[in-house]
């Protein structure tokens, strides 16, 4: 057999990236498809969209089939669309780089889409917008009195208090201790800056805990410590459902930063912990930490239901138990939440008319119904657990090629990136948070006047 054509500029790609979860592969479609020849004689008669892929998934796999595309080596160039592992993006964006991407190709990570992933960056983004926002005068920034008492978030913002109180350690070290004097009691939350599926993750209620951050900050090289982690509050009023602590994965489409075009799924799935919480533990991830990677392992773990319930569940488990229309309350709520975050992060993004990207949104919402975003994951696993999962993930794979190449055509960089309304289906457009209307009595936002599709209803 004749060897692949290789693009000398991207001969360094990872072949493959296998499968995001540590056990055996669900979803492999089979027959496996062959490379189509990459030679330009070959390629002559294909009239037909050319993609590569770097996930080995059945919910990216089968839309592309169905669709008629036909697959190529990533490392030939000839492709069309090209789902990525981020390391092979950063690779094709690299400023070392001799790869310049054609008008008829897109791929699915932004250049820099670390900004969003990274949780000390994400940190800083949503620090400096809030005080973007504040030094403008928005009503957006407004503030509680001081006399008010601060709660997880730690601040006294009415709109922006999105995150829990967080710090980056080692360099905010006497930072987070003055703030852990002020309350002794409290639970925090370590978390590794660049690490994923739970890995690294710690509960602490002690600075003793803490022995080499606290070294690592007298240090005058800090910013450039390759340990560094975040520290936030942690949230110990979390909303249980049967005793049992639980999270949301939402899935966002960015289509471009600059402007920003944002689009929410409609479906998504809370994953559960596989014991029931008890703030006093902290040491039993299984009670704690909801990441389906930590979760698996316990021998609670029921393997027919993955520990996910769908979203639709959660809505009429609120509307039934808090009252009819509390549902809508929340979705707007964590709609806010979303676009207030990209709203943060879209200045410093490069917004390369080639990229388009889905985010995976980690949410946990507390005892009041508030949402706090934990974190955004740039790959979200498309790896599948159960049947509904598998269903799910191939909708909204379906669902977002739709919206990112243009119908009936190729990939032009030149196009507008508006899709009809009707090619929308399942997502919801993230619209910019209008100015506040304030009066003397109350605060109202924009966003309980916002006319949005019920989060139960999906076609």
């Amino acid at each position: 057999m004749k060897q692949q054509r290789t693009n000398s500029a991207l001969k360094n790609l990872r072949k493959t990236c296998g499968g995001s979860c540590s056990s055996s592969d669900d979803d492999v479609v089979s027959p496996p498809e062959a490379y189509i020849p990459t030679g330009k004689k070959s390629l002559k008669n294909h009239n037909c969209m050319l993609y590569s892929t770097d996930w080995e998934k059945s919910a990216l796999l089968s839309n592309f089939r169905k669709r008629g595309w036909l697959k190529v080596p990533s490392f030939s160039g000839q492709w069309n669309f090209y789902w990525a592992c981020t390391q092979n993006c950063r690779y094709i964006f690299g400023v070392d780089h001799p790869y310049r991407m054609r008008s008829d190709q897109i791929i699915n990570h932004f250049p820099n889409s670390v900004e969003l992933s990274r949780k000390d960056l994400l940190i800083k983004n949503i620090k400096r917008y809030r005080k973007d926002l504040e030094r403008r005068g928005d009503p957006l920034a407004q503030t509680y009195s001081t006399n008010t008492d601060l709660g997880i978030g730690g601040t006294r913002y009415k709109h922006l208090d999105i995150i829990p109180l967080t710090f980056v350690l080692p360099a905010d070290y006497q930072l987070f201790v003055e703030a852990f004097h002020r309350n002794r009691s409290s639970t925090w939350i370590v978390k590794p800056c660049s690490k994923s599926q739970g890995v690294g993750i710690y509960l602490i209620n002690k600075l003793s805990k803490l022995k080499k951050y606290a070294y690592d900050s007298r240090n005058f090289y800090t910013a450039m410590n390759r340990d560094s982690c975040v520290i936030s509050k942690y949230i110990e009023n979390p909303l249980l459902i049967g005793g049992k602590k639980f999270d949301l994965r939402l899935f966002v489409l960015v289509t471009s930063f600059n402007p920003l075009k944002a689009y929410l799924y409609n479906e998504g799935f809370c994953r559960f912990c596989t014991e029931k919480y008890d703030q006093t533990e902290i040491n039993n991830v299984f009670m704690h930490l909801t990441n389906v990677s930590i979760q698996k392992t316990n021998e609670e773990y029921n393997a027919i239901h993955g520990g996910k319930w769908p979203m639709q569940n959660l809505w009429l488990y609120l509307d039934s138990m808090r009252g009819e229309g509390v549902s809508n309350m929340l979705w707007l709520r964590i709609s806010d939440t979303i676009r207030h975050s990209l709203d943060a992060v879209a200045p410093m993004m490069s917004n390369d008319r080639h990229c388009f990207e889905v985010y995976g949104y980690d949410i946990i919402i507390d005892n009041n119904l508030k949402p706090w975003l934990i974190e955004i994951n740039t790959s979200p696993s498309m790896h599948s657990t159960t049947a509904t999962d598998r269903m799910l993930k191939s909708r909204l794979i379906d669902n977002v090629l739709d919206i990112v190449v243009p119908p009936d055509s190729f990939p032009d960089e030149h196009w507008d990136k508006t899709p009809s309304p009707e090619l929308l289906r399942n997502f919801t457009v993230l619209l910019p948070i209008a100015p506040l209307t304030v009066s003397k009595k109350k605060t109202v936002s924009s966003g309980s006047r916002r006319k949005k599709r019920s989060p139960r209803k999906n076609k």
